[in-house]
């Protein structure tokens, strides 16, 4: 192996570097399309830490804004909870 790396022309690296490159950035796109359909980049998300008990250390206008992302995300919760037990019923319906 040795002597086929060193029998190759010079300047092969450069292929090399430009695959590995390559396979890089389409992990990348793939991660970040994952991160777009997973709401990886919500910036709201914040506040969903917040609860009741943290009404006095925050304005008005962000504990509305806590108490409107919690009930988004709660709502988003259980779609998904939904979705993933009407998956189960549906696999072991197969099952049968």
């Amino acid at each position: 192996m040795k002597e086929y790396v060193q029998s190759l022309p010079d300047g092969w690296t450069i292929y090399l570097w430009m695959v590995a490159a390559a396979g890089i950035l389409i992990g990348a796109a793939f991660l970040l399309r994952w991160g777009f359909k997973n709401n990886q980049f919500d910036e709201d998300i914040k506040y969903v830490v917040f609860d009741d008990d943290d009404r006095d250390k925050m304005s008005e206008e962000d504990f509305k804004k806590s108490q409107e992302v919690l009930a988004k995300q709660e709502k988003l919760r259980e779609d998904v909870l939904k979705k993933r037990a009407e998956m189960k019923q549906a696999k072991n319906n197969e099952k049968r």
